[in-house]
């Protein structure tokens, strides 16, 4: 089966690498860089292109069966549009802002399977959440914290992007969905601070952000909220550089030019926060289902910590994210999910079998979802 990755960098790199072998892969990007991470891999045929020119993308799709979408999230839309449009299976990691539920149907019209959102957050958080409704008789609330970021700790970020650096800054304004007492409720990202320690990593802050995506409408949960995780000190940094005005999108004139405060912050953002090849990264993550039980409450949890691939000299969030994307699409290839359709992946959760099939999957590279279920 022949397998098109549509973006090459920090994730999808390692996900044409990762299906190598049990595909005929041809990944594509418009980076000769990040193609050139590829160069020796006989077994994947790399295709620079424009990605943000949907006839292009759907040239690189002919003769395809199954494609992933790893292009940035701000032209994920249009990218999965043009999938969808050519008839190919597909999951996606885009992580785009638009409603991907708005191409469902265009996806049935065209006898289309595609798995949305599957990464590790949003991914296989959903996927777990959604599992998590089988395991009540009554669901009360869902916690998720989830934070990506380097082993070594370096002054003054304490951070670096361990995925695309735009769609990290997303995180920094887009506004935060929440769910409380059966309402939705929306606040500015960054907000809410808060302590938290892991066994692995010590004290982490977490605050708000725009991670439930999907599960706002699709989970009848009273209580949800998803919060994003670094080392103390640096969510009040980029809560001072909203506050003064640099992450705006409102251009302003300098020296005769127009230029938004949001592309200069960018720029020197992007080269300080670049995670540099063999520097060691980690992914932190727990998922809390509460409910009741045959009159009982109890809590279910999921736990996952993940580093650096020092063998394969691939990046804990490259792994956690595509090796979630990389089951995915190897449960489909396998006939295990073939409802016709966009699904998000708390839609995958319902189906205990896959479930398993995707955590038994990435077992086998490393990455583990530890569970445990208290009651109170």
């Amino acid at each position: 089966m022949k397998v098109v990755v549509l973006g090459a960098g920090l994730v999808g790199g390692p996900v044409a690498a990762d299906l190598a072998g049990d595909f005929d892969v041809v990944a594509a990007d418009a980076s000769t860089e990040a193609l050139n991470k590829l160069k020796n891999r006989t077994d994947i045929k790399t295709i620079q292109a424009d990605l943000s020119n949907p006839e292009t993308v759907a040239q690189l799709l002919k003769g395809a069966d199954l494609a992933v979408n790893a292009v940035p999230g701000f032209m994920g839309y249009q990218t999965l549009e043009s999938i969808i449009r050519s008839r190919i299976h597909a999951v996606d990691i885009a992580f785009m802002p638009e409603d991907v539920l708005q191409l469902d149907a265009l996806a049935k019209k065209y006898g289309c399977v595609v798995i949305s959102d599957m990464g590790v957050a949003p991914g296989m958080s959903n996927m777990l959440a959604g599992y998590a409704e089988s395991l009540f008789d009554r669901y009360d609330q869902l916690e998720i914290f989830v934070g990506g970021l380097p082993k070594i700790r370096t002054w003054p970020w304490e951070y670096k992007a361990v995925f695309s650096p735009a769609d990290v800054l997303e995180e920094y304004t887009r506004p935060a969905r929440l769910v409380r007492n059966g309402k939705v409720v929306v606040l500015p990202a960054l907000t809410e601070p808060e302590l938290i320690d892991f066994e692995e990593v010590g004290t982490l802050e977490c605050f708000n952000s725009d991670g439930l995506r999907s599960l706002v409408h699709t989970m009848q949960v009273p209580d949800m909220v998803e919060k994003t995780m670094r080392y103390p000190g640096h969510s009040e940094l980029m809560r001072v550089l909203g506050h003064a005005g640099f992450f705006n999108h409102e251009p302003l004139e300098v020296e005769g030019k127009m230029i938004t405060p949001l592309a200069v912050t960018s720029k020197i953002l992007f080269s300080q926060w670049k995670l540099q090849d063999g520097e060691e990264d980690i992914t932190v993550m727990k998922i809390t289902a509460k409910g009741m039980k045959n009159g009982v409450k109890k809590a279910i949890s999921w736990s996952l910590y993940d580093q650096y691939d020092r063998v394969g000299c691939v990046h804990s969030m490259a792994r956690t994210t595509g090796y979630a994307a990389t089951s995915a699409l190897r449960m489909v290839a396998k006939g295990l999910f073939t409802e016709p359709g966009v699904h998000v992946p708390e839609f995958v959760g319902r189906h205990p079998k896959c479930v398993q099939f995707m955590l038994d999957e990435q077992r086998k590279k490393g990455v583990v979802y530890s569970q445990s279920i208290t009651t109170a």
